[in-house]
């Protein structure tokens, strides 16, 4: 038991958040899970007698916090012994007389190579993934370790080093299957279970894997990339065609999009597309983005503004009245946290085809 709380310390010890990635739509902690099965064999790391092989199989459950980094728990079952050493200094090797000899619990690291030097693309078909981890193991069948504590025990605290080439399978890529070199240590092989690495005590393996991703929040079975170049692109077309439109129809435009907002007839005819601040938001979304803010940051602070929320047709009324009303809602908060000072938030619903899913800033 010492030795899997152990195992659980250094793993904990050695995670680092991941920061969310710059052009993902943001994911909820339910998302990104895989729940997968994997077999296998392994020999001793020292090839002395490679034959029989030891018979593997498991089960892995795990969760991609970004596209690079992630880590799963695994579950493996050994059906053979041949060269598990416990003891290397008294050459003493498990000698089971049980048809489960071995059970290792890891938890275990992963980087996604492939992503980390050639960016992220969610219809990949290939991937090379690193996983390393440690572990617990548990050994059945053999009395005699039980009899000599500190020289050859039934439990040890193993590690695990590994390459995943995995492929992406099916029209939605939820299904990852892959081919696993992989190397478990035990690290506690020796007097008094000190810690170390030493190839006498590892077993090489090749292992044959399916996952399945499970369905997120986005629709998909992966992480999905938002293209923000788009989105700027909206905007400055936006800008670009009501500033190339007369001023009859900047007014008619001002009408349907702000006509909650109450200006006076001279203020109208003075009125230009630097006074109105345009952020859009992904259909059913009520989250500014980096780029949404960057441009609100031209605002100066201590002007007074008016904001008017829309919505697209999409879904029912009230759902539609309530996103309207949160678009507008969010953008006045961020502004009032810079020291700008908000007369009026409205939330407009439906509104026509200029005004879809955005929230409106009148700059007075």
């Amino acid at each position: 038991m010492k030795k899997l709380l152990l195992a659980i310390a250094l793993f904990a010890a050695g995670i680092n958040g991941a920061n969310a990635q710059e052009g993902l739509q943001k994911a909820k902690f339910l998302d990104n899970w895989y729940l997968g099965v994997k077999g296998g064999a392994t020999t001793p790391m020292t090839f002395n007698s490679v034959f029989p092989l030891n018979p593997t199989a498991g089960i892995k459950l795990g969760k991609n916090f970004s596209p690079v980094f992630g880590a799963n728990f695994e579950g493996l079952v050994g059906f053979g012994d041949n060269g598990f050493c416990v003891d290397t200094q008294h050459k003493t090797f498990l000698n089971a007389k049980t048809f489960a000899k071995i059970m290792n619990l890891g938890i275990n690291g992963t980087i996604n190579l492939t992503n980390l030097f050639l960016s992220y693309n969610e219809n990949k078909t290939f991937e090379l993934i690193a996983e390393t981890g440690i572990g617990y193991s548990y050994l059945y069948g053999d009395k005699i370790l039980r009899m000599t504590p500190n020289v050859g025990d039934d439990d040890e605290l193993t590690a695990k080093t590994s390459l995943d080439f995995t492929w992406n399978l099916g029209a939605k890529k939820a299904w990852q299957l892959y081919v696993e070199p992989a190397v478990y240590w035990n690290l506690t092989n020796g007097p008094i279970d000190a810690i170390h690495f030493d190839r006498r005590a590892a077993q090489v393996g090749l292992f044959l894997g399916l996952n399945y991703k499970f369905l997120t929040s986005n629709g998909t079975h992966n992480f999905k990339k938002i293209s923000l170049d788009d989105l700027n692109n909206q905007i400055n077309d936006l800008r670009s065609q009501l500033a190339a439109k007369p001023k009859e129809v900047v007014k008619e435009v001002v009408k349907e999009v702000v006509k909650e907002v109450p200006v006076q007839q001279t203020e109208v005819k003075t009125l230009s597309c630097e006074n109105l601040y345009f952020v859009t938001f992904q259909q059913g979304k009520s989250v500014l983005t980096t780029a949404n803010m960057k441009a609100l940051s031209k605002i100066a602070k201590g002007s007074h503004v008016e904001i008017v929320g829309t919505a697209s047709p999409e879904g029912p009324k009230e759902l539609n009245d309530r996103l309207s009303q949160a678009r507008a809602d969010v953008v006045a908060k961020y502004l009032s946290n810079r020291g700008i000072i908000v007369d009026k938030v409205t939330g407009e619903g439906v509104k026509g085809v200029t005004s879809n899913r955005l929230a409106v800033v009148y700059v007075k």
